[in-house]
């Protein structure tokens, strides 16, 4: 069990097949979110949309995607954080303002929307707490949408990356303290924005930059303008985009993934050594860490696991009839494990039981011996800014009070997991947020 980001959002302004750009930046982050995905064109001031549940290539046909005409549109794949998994809940959003349409998509959450509901008096029909912000922009509705923008989002506190669609403006705003990553590109004449750097390469978009923390950059006839929202004391961007989420090809927060995570297998390696044979990744986020691991202790890295890309959410189990089905459908052994003494790499450890029944199915393969090592700390609290994370009490460190129980539940040989001070060199204090390793939260929490 690994915890999941929420979304994507893409934006995409001046180009005559926006939503055809918007359809191939999402699919390059299906990665994010794959519940549902919508799109939301411009055309003459009005806007075109479509949404759905399920994956990215199943949703949009040619079709539908002839149908969403104009130079500007925005775009979002979900994974909830907040609401269920029901089309109401599918982004973006759309309301009136100013006599025009108003769309939004978001990646985050906003800790305060309860709060926010109760105090502007915000009914909505779904559950999202992306639903609070249409609302709140209009009750600060002024002629200038900036102006609107900088007022209503001020009352937010926690993660958003957003981008907005108007009659006739594209906007994305990232929160003061950047929780979450949001990126701008261009193409030929036109603007590309999206939670990472993969997208601009699917569509042959060049990186320009971050969209910088408290930003609210604005796109119209008029050029490209940018506002700032007050700023925070500190940073927080989530230094689990490192560890799991991004894509390993992405730049997030300027810096390579790939090479971040190949950094801390390096250290792992460093800290941890072991006697084996050869070295394996769980696959696929724990693939870089385990190239540097076997670099650096020199011992054989080979592809221990085979992973299938292809499992549905909605695959019908076949109950307990076949032991460890979860883990198997998705993760297989290679058979030359037999008889080996196994290093397998990975990323993190939630709840345990993945790892417990990937441990197993090794060792049914005939592994003479698996050693598990982690390329974080331990995880000891749940992530409230936009990620899908279980309850102190689910957490496996939060269970259990030592290494060595962790260690006899999943039923390795050896554990080890890169020292808090260790990964801390991927990533320091003053610019991240390291709440769901050592639970010091940046912000108020609401329960």
């Amino acid at each position: 069990m690994s915890f999941h980001d929420k979304c994507a959002v893409v934006g995409v302004w001046n180009h005559p097949s926006a939503s055809f750009l918007t359809y191939l930046s999402l699919y390059a982050l299906q990665h994010r979110g794959q519940e549902g995905a919508g799109i939301v064109s411009l055309k003459d001031g009005k806007h075109l949309s479509y949404k759905n549940q399920g994956l990215v290539g199943d949703i949009f046909t040619k079709d539908k995607l002839d149908s969403l005409k104009g130079k500007g549109a925005i775009g979002h794949t979900r994974y909830s954080t907040t609401g269920l998994n029901e089309l109401k809940n599918i982004q973006p959003l759309t309301w009136n303002l100013n006599g025009g349409p108003l769309s939004v998509a978001h990646n985050g959450n906003i800790v305060n929307h309860a709060l926010l509901k109760k105090k502007f008096r915000i009914f909505t029909k779904g559950e999202s707490d992306t639903e609070c912000l249409l609302p709140l922009i209009k009750y600060y509705e002024d002629k200038d949408i900036g102006q609107s923008l900088l007022k209503a989002l001020a009352q937010l506190e926690g993660a958003y990356s957003l981008v907005f669609l108007t009659k006739d403006s594209l906007i994305v705003a990232r929160d003061p303290m950047g929780f979450r990553p949001l990126v701008l590109g261009q193409k030929d004449q036109a603007y590309i924005v999206a939670s990472e750097t993969c997208a601009f390469d699917l569509i042959g978009a060049k990186y320009l930059r971050e969209i910088k923390a408290g930003e609210i950059l604005i796109f119209n006839k008029k050029g490209m303008k940018s506002l700032f929202l007050p700023q925070a004391k500190k940073k927080a961007q989530c230094i689990f985009e490192y560890v799991y989420f991004s894509r390993p090809d992405s730049l997030v927060f300027n810096k390579s993934v790939y090479e971040k995570r190949k950094k801390m297998g390096e250290y792992l390696a460093k800290e941890h050594p072991v006697e084996a044979d050869v070295v394996i990744p769980v696959p696929d986020s724990g693939i870089p860490a385990a190239i540097a691991y076997s670099q650096t202790i020199g011992i054989p890295y080979e592809m221990g696991i085979i992973r299938n890309h292809y499992v549905g959410r909605t695959f019908i189990q076949p109950s307990s009839l076949i032991r460890n089905f979860k883990i198997k459908i998705k993760l297989n052994p290679q058979a030359f494990v037999k008889g080996k003494k196994v290093v397998a790499i990975d990323d993190s450890i939630v709840r345990g039981s993945t790892s417990k029944a990937l441990i197993e199915v090794l060792k049914t393969a005939g592994a003479k011996e698996v050693h598990l090592r982690v390329s974080s700390p331990p995880i000891k609290g749940p992530c409230y800014y936009g990620v899908d994370t279980p309850q102190k009490k689910q957490l496996i460190s939060g269970q259990k009070e030592s290494v060595e129980e962790i260690r006899q539940f999943i039923g390795a040989d050896s554990l080890a997991y890169l020292s808090y001070e260790n990964f801390l060199k991927i990533g320091n204090k003053k610019d991240f947020c390291l709440a769901c390793f050592d639970e010091k939260y940046p912000t108020a929490i609401y329960n």
